[in-house]
């Protein structure tokens, strides 16, 4: 499920927006100014950004260049929302690096189709480093298989490391104790799935020790998921 960030000053149109979106599958935050804005950024980098160019502390524009002048965030996918209709700013906002870019009034379901078309393009990928999975601060590294939350490092077994990535994969999606006794343990396994809420313990206890809390959801009779 992707991650979208909306950068807009304007309270319904940012409530609009991120109903909008829910509904359509996403998972949204949304952001009054900048300052809220890069300070989320620096925990977790989303797949795709909505970006207002009048904003109450930092431009629009001179945001979206601070993204692309960054390493981390320079391919992150970028739509302007703006009510500037003029060519000059749609071609300026496009040139600093702007993926699209959509007048003020607008319709949902051209809203929908845009953000659709640029996560296709970009490969529906959060803009994040290859071979590393992260949500509210904690950072898996799955080439080198480590785990780290603020940058302390986390010591995790091969199955919970496992359990924890399968979890992060599937972001805001409840995922049943079967399912992940068959895509953690594999079809073969013939165990219970009390073994999948063991783990989870585990994981919960070690997540808490190093201050990361409230991560690991549960879901009652059905089984757990991360982020709403």
């Amino acid at each position: 499920m992707a991650l979208i960030y909306c950068v807009e000053d304007d309270n319904g149109i940012r409530e609009l927006i991120t109903c909008a979106l829910q509904s359509g599958g996403y998972t949204v935050e949304g952001f009054p100014n900048g300052r809220d804005f890069f300070h989320r950024l620096q925990k977790e980098l989303p797949s795709l950004v909505l970006l207002d160019i009048m904003l109450p502390d930092l431009d629009g524009n001179a945001i979206l260049k601070r993204l692309k002048a960054e390493e981390d965030t320079a391919v992150l996918p970028v739509i302007m929302l703006s009510a500037k209709s003029t060519e000059i700013d749609k071609v300026t906002s496009l040139e600093n690096g702007a993926d699209d870019y959509i007048t003020k009034p607008f319709g949902i379901m051209e809203l929908l189709s845009r953000v659709k078309a640029v996560l296709r393009r970009s490969g529906g990928k959060t803009a994040q480093k290859q071979g590393q999975l992260s949500c509210q601060g904690l950072l898996l590294d799955l080439d080198r298989r480590t785990a780290s939350y603020e940058s302390a490092e986390i010591v995790l077994t091969y199955k919970e490391f496992e359990l924890l990535a399968y979890l992060m994969r599937n972001r805001g999606t409840a995922v049943s104790r079967d399912r992940l006794l068959e895509e953690v343990w594999g079809f073969q396994y013939e165990g219970e799935t009390r073994t999948v809420d063991a783990h989870i313990k585990t994981l919960r206890q070690k997540l808490e020790a190093a201050e990361c809390r409230n991560l690991i959801g549960t879901v009652r009779g059905y089984g757990y998921k991360i982020g709403g």
